[in-house]
């Protein structure tokens, strides 16, 4: 049974509802667009929903630094452990707009944390997102939902340090971060993530 996290709080990934140890972990963030009433050119009103662009990554941390960074320039960490699913440019649609999938058991000895960051390449706030979430799902049993965190922090950030994925002396643990930042890219996020450990 998935749990819904509030900022700050933390869950052990380590067993799944089958009591075996999890291996694939997959973090879907979803966003829908707010919708705007416009006035027409005859004093009537239509609604309007623009496409924003938000950009999911994964910052890959051990010894106090970045080692690499997955992101739609780079689908796939440079020791294949982490893969992005694809870029979604509009958040339209049902469900998760996009997705990382990490392989726990092929994670590096090195990395120690994968930090899930979103920013608005297009510089558009998240004033004008709604609905945006991030869960983590059990890849190896149906996507069966571990737990969410509704990211509802609007305002005029442009990026978010999600959540992040630990390595722990008993196995995985998942934290809910919620830390709003400025950025258009994953790199210019860096910094913040790894403030966020």
């Amino acid at each position: 049974m998935a749990i819904s996290l509030a900022k700050g709080q933390t869950i052990d990934l380590t067993k799944n509802d089958t009591g075996s140890d999890l291996r694939t972990v997959r973090l879907g963030l979803g966003w829908d667009v707010k919708v705007v009433e416009k006035k027409t050119l005859f004093g009537g009103t239509k609604q309007v929903q623009r496409n924003i662009d938000l950009d999911a990554s994964a910052l890959l941390i051990g010894e106090g630094r970045v080692l690499d960074i997955v992101f739609f320039g780079q689908l796939r960490s440079k020791d294949g452990s982490v893969q992005h699913t694809g870029d979604n440019l509009t958040g339209a649609g049902d469900g998760d707009d996009e997705s990382i999938v990490v392989n726990l058991s092929a994670l590096a000895p090195s990395v120690e944390h994968v930090v899930f960051t979103v920013n608005s390449y297009s510089g558009d706030s998240f004033a004008e997102i709604d609905n945006a979430y991030v869960r983590a799902v059990n890849a190896d049993a149906g996507d069966a939902e571990l737990a969410r965190f509704g990211l509802s922090e609007s305002g005029p950030h442009t990026a978010l340090v999600m959540a992040r994925v630990s390595r722990s002396a008993t196995g995985w643990k998942f934290t809910a971060i919620g830390t709003p930042g400025h950025a258009k890219t994953a790199h210019q996020l860096a910094p913040l993530a790894l403030g966020a450990i």
